[in-house]
């Protein structure tokens, strides 16, 4: 990807259903829970790179002894420092008294992290400071077992403040304006209540403290809990929690805008982010990992009885699409065959775009997540040249002569791996012109390949956001090549629309899809729609969310997807450009035919999922129009 956007983050979680020594006597380690969790953060590695966290509880410990134990870093390599930081507790018993290594119930009592409930989060922030603050998982401390709780999720809300005004209502004071703090308060004041509940309902049956204390426990309703807390909520989540007696859940959003995987068996109940991951952790088959339904939780008592639960009705389903266009691993099955099928279905306007002319054409693609998307394509190229060698052999009455016959059968798609993406450079240089010199060699290229001024050079991306990369970078270094022309191909459609939902893409201004369109309207008479827009925009938030329309679709309607295409091209392509330049993207309707069961296009089309969303883009454009670069939620 040309522009790198930073995005959802990353959540894994772990209940050991056996005693520790089970796992011991079955696996030759006390630490499987730990292990497993590790391989489940690394394999989501992807999803977050700002800073990571760890939590674990042991189920059944005695008062007076720890049974929380949580570590969270910022290091560079983050998951590698907080189990090089968990395994520093172990390094002293396996020099000194290897065998207590075996003793499960020694170590529980004396080790910390050696839990049954395993969480695990890795942080891209979108908005937040990247301070250890702002690391999950956030932890809500408390002297009673069961109103203790962890948190970890992959969510933005667009309703904070509505959220925090009624945290104010119930005469709290939040440390912060943020999501996170919001959804853990919510969440803990719930738990809060149930565990009052339940204390006076026992006591007026005359039960004492300590027995109450453990009947709580027994009874804790977590989908309850997770109903009134989610009641108001607007936004894109997937969200794990463990309370302190061990009782966890894993919830994902109504509209399942983000994505919840999980797999059970008699040994282990396990969620995460992505499917991948938990396949390669366990060693399992695609279709025994399941999807966690939208506006469900997976929820897992202490006892370890395990059922999903609905805490919300869930909305018509809008899975996010940039999971499969980009964010998430391309290893898991479906998203390989998305991607290759996004690839696919460029072929027909990058025939048009090459007048059919495959001998001078070579194909590549821009480093390194478009890779999949350009074998798809490389694919529909061959389809295609299978059908004109089909039809000309069928549809010709006189034998060929065997010069016509190879040069017939020897056609096939040039494809040749021109963009190479450098190790990072370090922008040392303080002055804006060097520094750009600089940026524009991030990327290079394969020389020797192009004829001079003949060949069209065909470069698949999977998305463009701002196109910055591709004007200071990409372009410039292959127009060293001298091709004739330059065709640069996005596997998604045109991003016009800020996301709310833990995309790293607020703002307006960050899109070249909406420069192009704010320019076209200049160029065309048409500036008066910009401010009747921003009339319309400014009076729709004193409205009530539910009731906003979103307003900036008015900005692309008088245009074609191919005349905002072609003048993004003008856009991004450097003024000494010596070949001719053309932008293409993917169509709406080709991305529900190669994504089917995840049809959350909003950044593309601008039909949110949620109220809060209309909400959101509305006061995106305010903020472009007023000059404001602050986030819009």
């Amino acid at each position: 990807m040309s522009d790198q956007i930073k995005h959802e983050c990353g959540i894994a979680f772990i209940r050991l259903l056996k005693p520790l020594s089970y796992y011991q006597e079955k696996y030759g380690t006390a630490l499987y829970g730990l292990n497993k969790l590790y391989l489940l953060m690394e394999k989501q590695h992807n999803r977050g790179q700002d800073g990571a966290g760890i939590a674990t509880i042991k189920l059944d410990v005695k008062p007076g002894h720890r049974y929380i134990s949580r570590y969270r870093s910022m290091a560079q390599n983050a998951v590698a420092d907080i189990f090089g930081y968990v395994q520093s507790k172990f390094v002293d018993i396996q020099n000194e008294t290897p065998e207590l290594m075996k003793d499960t119930e020694w170590l529980k009592a004396n080790v910390s992290f050696i839990g049954e409930v395993l969480m695990g989060h890795l942080r891209y922030g979108t908005h937040g400071q990247n301070s250890i603050e702002n690391c999950h998982p956030f932890l809500r401390q408390n002297n009673w077992m069961t109103r203790n709780l962890v948190i970890a999720g992959n969510f933005n809300m667009t309703n904070v403040d509505e959220l925090l005004e009624q945290l104010y209502e119930l005469g709290q004071h939040p440390k912060e304006k943020a999501d996170t703090v919001t959804v853990l308060e919510k969440i803990g004041h719930f738990l809060d209540d149930e565990n009052q509940e339940l204390f006076d309902a026992y006591k007026k049956e005359g039960f004492d403290n300590v027995e109450i204390t453990h009947k709580i426990s027994d009874g804790l309703n977590i989908a309850n809990i997770l109903r009134r807390s989610a009641k108001t909520w607007d936004g894109g989540y997937a969200i794990s929690g463990i309370v302190g007696n061990g009782d966890a859940f894993f919830m994902r959003d109504p509209a399942g805008i983000r994505p919840a995987f999980y797999y059970v068996d008699d040994e282990i109940v396990v969620a995460a982010s992505e499917r991948p991951a938990i396949q390669t952790a366990f060693n399992i088959a695609f279709k025994d990992v399941k999807e966690i339904e939208p506006g469900h939780a997976l929820i897992v008592k202490k006892d370890g009885t395990v059922t999903q639960e609905m805490f919300r009705e869930p909305l018509e389903k809008r899975a996010c699409s940039f999971e499969r266009i980009y964010f998430s691993r391309g290893s898991d099955a479906d998203i390989y065959k998305e991607r290759k099928h996004l690839g696919s279905l460029l072929c027909k306007q990058i025939l048009k775009a090459v007048d059919g002319d495959l001998k001078n054409t070579v194909f590549s693609f821009i480093p390194n997540t478009a890779e999949v998307s350009f074998y798809g394509m490389v694919e529909g190229i061959h389809g295609h040249i299978r059908q004109l060698q089909k039809d000309a052999l069928l549809g010709r009455k006189e034998l060929m002569n065997d010069q016509e016959l190879d040069e017939l059968l020897s056609l096939s798609p040039r494809v040749e791996k021109l963009a190479i993406k450098d190790v990072k450079l370090r922008t040392f240089i303080t002055q804006d012109a060097d520094r750009q010199d600089m940026v524009a060699h991030v990327y290079d290229t394969t020389y020797g390949v192009i004829k001079n001024h003949t060949d069209t050079l065909v470069a698949v991306d999977d998305s463009i956001v701002r196109g910055t990369t591709l004007k200071q970078s990409i372009i410039k270094i292959i127009d060293r090549l001298h091709p004739k022309k330059i065709i640069i191909v996005s596997s998604a459609p045109q991003i016009r629309y800020p996301d709310c939902y833990g995309i790293d893409m607020s703002k307006m201004g960050q899109f070249v899809a909406f420069e192009a369109a704010i320019q076209l309207l200049h160029e065309r008479g048409l500036k008066h729609i910009i401010e009747e827009v921003y009339d319309k925009c400014k009076a729709s938030l004193l409205l009530p969310k539910e009731e906003i329309v979103n307003h900036v679709k008015d900005i692309y309607r008088p245009f074609t997807q191919e005349e905002i295409s072609a003048q993004i091209t003008k856009i991004i392509t450097p003024k000494d450009t010596v070949a001719e330049v053309e932008v293409i993207y993917q169509t709406l309707d080709n991305l529900h035919i190669a994504c089917p069961n995840h049809t959350g296009d909003w950044y593309f089309s601008g039909n949110y999922p949620t109220p809060g969303g209309n909400k959101v883009v509305n006061k995106a454009f305010v903020n472009w129009k007023e000059g404001s670069n602050q986030r819009a939620y």
